[in-house]
């Protein structure tokens, strides 16, 4: 059986440097599939999208909820031509009913554990038009390695930086941040994989460095502490979103190459300013993502905070604007005060204004997001300053001896470099 995976394209931030991840649902979902499906992967991203009138079923894995009117585009036109469309992700959670019209079967939840039931329905020709599986998270023991050889890996580098992989070692959050979807999708319970399977998937994967996306790594001391003592003999050089605020997490995290993190930056306290410090007193960088937007933000407060980020010397930041994502807390609120100004889920890209700002006029929050790019980076660019972070990860490579330069000549190569 063959299934043509296809991840959507999206509008990216018009502010920041252009470069691809290779995406992290796609792979986790295809290893979770019967051995007999055949899986052509399309990162539409990357490579142009190529409809194929031989497959058995279309699978559409949408992350974004921009990615969804393309995702719907997409769609129409495979089942246009009799092929049957199966939609997943983490946006289709988010948009289920919308989606039901644009497919044959929409799968919301986990796929560990459930994949055989679906395919085996298909065979069968009787696919349910929805398989919910939304809050019954299967056993955790069941996620395996990602099956990364269905990407072409040629295509994710940037000026012949090979981009890091993604991998996750836990699901759930127990924090429910006003802004997030997190609680909806994956539950509000913390749940660690164990800890030797993570270290066999990231022993797996060429790539050095990696990208680990789960929610938060600041949920559980004993469990972070058993993980990154693993990780230190693997040398891998990684990135993450925050981390729990410990000397001895700290310490253990930039022993195991924890290269920089992506840190929220919502006021300008002195415990913002003292958590950044600690990370740059243990080597990580710090890339601070900023919510412009918020209830409490007039013009004078996001002047005052993009000085302050200048002032404690974080490395990088990317703004953007807040945006009421379904079933996200804000959006309820928003909902109810009717300040929800648009559902083009296009413009859910966190670059434009979809509500009514409390401080100000929608114009002005924009006009404000665009000084905060400009000022911020007016002494140096976002590509000057993510090669600041990127020659300091290069100096570490080389000094325990796993620095390996990407060739774009050869396919999937790298090559190793003597230290110097």
């Amino acid at each position: 059986m063959k299934m043509q995976l296809i991840y959507p394209t999206w509008p990216r931030l018009e502010k920041q440097t252009q470069f691809h991840l290779p995406p992290h649902g796609p792979v986790v979902f295809a290893a979770t599939l019967p051995e007999y499906v055949e899986v052509d992967f399309i990162d539409e991203n990357v490579q142009p999208l190529v409809y194929d009138p031989d497959i058995d079923i279309a699978g559409l894995s949408v992350m974004l909820t921009c990615q969804l009117p393309r995702a719907f585009e997409i769609a129409d036109r495979y089942r246009g031509m009799g092929i049957p469309v199966l939609f997943g992700g983490i946006a289709v959670m988010l948009h289920s009913q919308e989606v039901e019209r644009h497919a044959d079967s929409v799968f919301l939840g986990e796929a560990e554990g459930r994949m055989g039931e679906v395919f085996s329905d298909f065979r069968q020709k009787k696919m349910k038009k929805v398989y919910d599986y939304m809050n019954i998270f299967p056993d955790i023991s069941l996620v395996g390695t990602a099956k990364r050889d269905i990407l072409k890996r040629d295509l994710y580098n940037y000026r012949g930086i090979q981009m890091l992989d993604l991998v996750h070692a836990s699901r759930g959050c127990r924090f429910n941040c006003f802004p997030c979807c997190n609680g909806f999708l994956g539950g509000r319970q913390f749940r660690p994989r164990p800890v030797e399977t993570v270290i066999k998937e990231m022993e797996s994967i060429p790539n050095n460095r990696l990208f680990i996306v789960d929610n938060s790594l600041a949920h559980d001391k004993a469990w972070l502490i058993e993980l990154f003592t693993a990780m230190k003999p693997l040398k891998k050089k990684w990135v993450s979103h925050p981390l729990m605020d410990d000397d001895q997490v700290l310490k253990l995290a930039a022993e195991a190459g924890c290269w920089y993190v992506y840190q929220a930056v919502f006021d300008t306290s002195a415990v913002i300013e003292n958590r950044i410090k600690r990370l740059h007193d243990h080597g990580i960088g710090v890339e601070g993502t900023i919510l412009l937007g918020t209830d409490d933000h007039d013009e004078t407060y996001i002047k005052t905070l993009v000085d302050f980020l200048t002032q404690i010397k974080i490395d990088l930041a990317e703004f953007t604007i807040l945006t009421p994502f379904p079933k996200s807390p804000i959006r309820k609120q928003y909902k109810e005060q009717k300040r929800i100004l648009s559902n083009n889920w296009i413009d859910y890209t966190c670059d434009k204004v979809v509500f009514q700002p409390k401080n100000m006029t929608c114009e002005k929050l924009e006009e404000l997001y665009n000084y905060a790019w400009d000022t911020f980076y007016s002494n140096g660019g976002y590509q000057t300053k993510m090669g600041e972070l990127f020659f300091k990860v290069i100096k570490k490579e080389i000094l325990d001896k796993t620095y390996r330069r990407y060739n774009p000549r050869e396919k999937r190569s790298f090559k190793k470099t003597k230290p110097s």
